[in-house]
């Protein structure tokens, strides 16, 4: 089983890329270009949020090689009872998948949540066939549907 760490300084430029990974993957199943990505700017954001302390991680690594990660950030809603941690990103190589790397980076997650007293994570996913197995897996570790669809409006 891979090390599962906080995301460090020298794991941006690898995040970023798998980053890019997990977005071109979305893309490829959706069969629409949504994302607008690069990775120098991507690996910038996150050295900035992560030292700014507005985003949060975990990476797993396999003989020093990224295979996943999970990102987290606090999220604030009057429904919620106030601050609730919210999933942005979560990435397995596709050759590490079916090995528990996943699970590990959603319970490394929850015990990070448990200490940052939120009361819940919340995890988007697109109500699409191409992502029933994304919500499978949500589901099975006890995420709920609450309903509704990610919308964006660019600013």
């Amino acid at each position: 089983m891979p090390d599962i760490t906080f995301i460090a300084p020298d794991h941006y430029d690898e995040l970023a890329i798998m980053v890019g990974e997990l977005l071109e993957e979305i893309t490829q199943l959706i069969k629409k270009p949504v994302f607008e990505f690069d990775q120098d700017e991507t690996s910038k954001r996150i050295k900035l949020l992560i030292e700014d302390n507005k985003y949060w991680g975990f990476i797993a690594l396999d003989n020093n090689k990224a295979v996943g990660f999970i990102s987290l950030y606090e999220s604030y809603a009057l429904y919620a009872e106030g601050a609730y941690g919210t999933i942005p990103e979560l990435y397995v190589r596709p050759k590490y998948r079916s090995q528990n790397i996943g699970k590990e980076l959603l319970n490394k997650a929850v015990k990070f949540a448990q200490q940052k007293k939120w009361k819940q994570l919340e995890v988007t996913t697109p109500p699409i066939p191409e992502f029933a197995r994304t919500l499978q897996f949500y589901r099975e570790h006890n995420f709920q549907i609450i309903g509704g669809r990610k919308l964006k409006l660019k600013i």
